[in-house]
């Protein structure tokens, strides 16, 4: 049985994680952290989640040291993770993490705590988008060069980063089958131009609305016809399993930094 840590555990993500750990047959929650200050520190999380282990109580991410955890598993936001890194290499504690909007700064730290422990890294744990990735590679590798590629993404209203961890993915996937730069070929923004599309970029659309889970649709679209590569998720829960899966992986794996696309055996 492999014993699960969350940090963010009151949040969204760590509700769903809770359930995801509640329905697998090989994982076991162990430690759920909160703030310091949170006022839910000490009390026990079945009170606000009926599937937690009723002798569970959320516990301040200073006690991390005393965890009994395996694995943990961290999506809160990029402050917060840089904090829970540090941590998590000073205890030997391997890692997944999900947290986006991630900078240059914030990845070269997961590169040099990659070299003390095993760290799964990625913007979406769903197996189906992980598929998709491989899907809009095939999709760029076989069709013309004479067509337009754009990204589209929504979620709710309450997320902060635009566009998506996963919309990136996706273009920068694109991207690698065209043999082209990613940062030099991505376009965000289209107001200030007045020129025709060129076919050597990847254009970016973003909705923010209400409580859409997550939708992306990768668009290769020539004269005539449209190929349109489509994932939406209806629950968090998704993310959550694939995150869980990933930490079971994880576990007993050397040094270095991993991705989904490792845990699933999806990698060329």
């Amino acid at each position: 049985m492999d014993r699960i840590g969350i940090f963010g555990a009151n949040g969204r993500m760590g509700q769903a994680l809770i359930d995801a750990c509640a329905l697998s047959k090989q994982a076991q929650l162990t430690a759920a952290f909160v703030r310091a200050a949170s006022p839910l520190a000490a009390t026990p999380i079945h009170h606000l989640n009926k599937q937690a282990p009723l002798d569970l109580s959320f516990a301040c991410e200073s006690s991390l040291q005393a965890c009994s955890a395996d694995v943990l598993i961290d999506f809160t936001l990029p402050e917060g993770m840089r904090t829970h890194l540090a941590k998590a290499v000073e205890f030997k504690l391997p890692m997944v993490i999900g947290t986006t909007g991630l900078s240059h700064d914030d990845k070269l730290l997961l590169q040099q705590a990659a070299q003390h422990i095993p760290i799964v890294f990625s913007r979406n744990y769903s197996v189906g988008v992980n598929l998709l990735l491989n899907l809009v590679q095939v999709a760029a590798s076989k069709l013309a060069d004479e067509l337009d590629i754009e990204i589209f993404e929504a979620h709710h209203r309450h997320k902060i980063d635009a566009p998506s961890g996963t919309a990136l993915m996706i273009g920068e996937a694109i991207a690698a089958a065209k043999g082209w730069d990613h940062d030099n070929v991505a376009r965000y923004d289209r107001s200030q131009s007045h020129e025709a599309k060129s076919q050597q970029e990847i254009g970016y659309s973003v909705l923010r609305a209400g409580d859409i889970v997550g939708e992306h649709t990768a668009y290769f679209a020539t004269m005539g016809e449209r190929l349109e590569i489509t994932h939406k998720a209806s629950s968090r829960l998704t993310f959550a399993q694939g995150a869980v899966r990933a930490a079971q992986w994880l576990r007993n794996k050397p040094e270095g930094l991993y991705d989904m696309q490792d845990v699933l055996g999806l990698k060329q």
